[in-house]
């Protein structure tokens, strides 16, 4: 019986495989049930939310050079007001985390810099908002597509007991259909979105270290003698 089974199920792979030639993806689509619903919606909140935490940090990250000199040159000068309105009109995290810098200069550095850090943990987070809906696709696509599999086996079984005698291939093609089209899927929904999240992070991190720079850049400033 269980070769008889086997048999069936790679006749049944074969003919889906020569016949899904003739099939665009949205009929393929429609072969997977309603497990391919929640995994399509994963699909697009994972393609939504890289283009917007993707762009978010590539204008993050836009930091002119000569914005440090800049601030540099006016704290030295005695130009506090020219210093904050040069953070004011950049729109950048490390803009504002440097603001909030100079509305703390007179105040002891350790004050300084804590301000600086809420400022900066503030941006990041921001930075990394929805990442966690990017990482729940990554994970959660592929278990969807494993619960269809399970449930297209059971539907084909369940036809091929119901079947008695007389089985067909016909007979077990929508399960197969199910079980294979919602595998495929959760894997390629699962496998974008964890290469998505990890290049979104690896760019936060890339970030990160450039605000760290500058502000310590920024607090060295504050430690020179004053002259």
């Amino acid at each position: 019986m269980l070769a008889f089974v086997v048999l069936q199920v790679n006749q049944a792979a074969t003919l889906l495989a020569a016949g899904t030639t003739s099939m665009n993806l949205w009929e393929l689509a429609l072969k997977g049930g309603a497990v391919m619903i929640p995994i399509l919606l994963l699909s697009f909140i994972a393609i939504y939310v890289f283009g917007d935490r993707y762009f978010a940090i590539q204008r993050a990250s836009k930091i002119d050079p000569n914005f440090l000199n800049l601030i540099k040159q006016n704290i030295r000068e005695g130009k506090i007001d020219s210093a904050l309105a040069i953070c004011r009109s950049t729109n950048t995290p490390l803009a504002r985390m440097i603001e909030k810098g100079i509305t703390r200069i007179g105040r002891p550095l350790q004050d300084v810099d804590k301000a600086i850090e809420n400022v900066g943990s503030l941006e990041i987070a921001n930075l990394e908002k929805s990442l966690p809906w990017l990482a729940s696709a990554a994970g959660g696509a592929p278990m969807l597509g494993f619960l269809g599999t399970v449930t297209g086996m059971v539907r084909a079984f369940f036809d091929m007991a119901s079947a008695g005698n007389n089985i067909d291939i016909q007979l077990l093609s929508s399960g197969i259909y199910e079980a294979m089209v919602t595998t495929v899927a959760g894997l390629i929904v699962g496998i974008g979105a964890y290469f998505a999240y990890n290049i979104l992070v690896a760019r936060i991190e890339r970030l990160i270290f450039k605000m760290e720079l500058s502000t310590t850049e920024f607090m060295d400033l504050l430690n020179e003698p004053l002259k």
